[in-house]
């Protein structure tokens, strides 16, 4: 991983994820982590870039007039920290994440967030495809549990792991909390 031109992107960390309609979801500590690994980086004085989904819709919980809009308490931004708003699953289309991430010659991104395979995995493939180095925090992301188009149901774990899967060494590294935060343990021992 390149030391230098990296940025931690915490995807839609928001309250409105905290609804009861999502209904059953993995990774109950997914923000927790976040927040470790967000400590690491605001103590390194690196990039770090918060992306909030933002509908239209004023009955939306992600609608800017609700509760649900704000990132949550646990990983909330401090001054300096950038904010990017989006509208759909991909945090690079009408924003100015890439040209952010180019003029600052940031090419190497490590992605968390909500959730794994709406928001995140479309993240992660486009940074992947636009050529950036992108790593994938596995337990700082979370799924909820969801139906197919035939109706069975697959439990947020499930959803979540297979998610990983058709991202893992085609679109991104897939990691752990402590092998980034282990990373850097050594990394500043040696």
């Amino acid at each position: 991983m390149d030391h230098k031109n990296k940025a931690l992107i915490l995807v839609d960390i928001q309250k409105a994820f905290d609804d009861k309609k999502w209904g059953e979801r993995n990774n109950l500590n997914a923000e927790e982590n976040t927040s470790k690994i967000l400590q690491l980086w605001r103590e390194k004085g690196f990039t770090v870039i918060y992306i909030k989904h933002k509908s239209d819709n004023p009955r939306s919980v992600f609608h800017p007039d609700n509760e649900g809009y704000a990132v949550k308490d646990i990983v909330k931004p401090i001054e300096g920290e950038v904010i990017i708003t989006k509208k759909v699953n991909s945090s690079f289309i009408g924003t100015n994440l890439e040209e952010f991430l180019k003029e600052n010659k940031i090419e190497t991104v490590i992605i968390t967030g909500l959730t794994t395979p709406h928001c995140v995995s479309t993240t992660a493939r486009m940074s992947a495809n636009l050529g950036f180095n992108t790593y994938l925090v596995s337990d700082a992301a979370a799924a909820f549990g969801m139906k197919d188009q035939n109706g069975t149901y697959y439990d947020a774990e499930t959803i979540h792991n297979i998610s990983l899967a058709t991202l893992h060494d085609e679109f991104a590294t897939i990691l752990t909390t402590e092998q980034l935060l282990s990373y850097f343990h050594y990394y500043k021992q040696r």
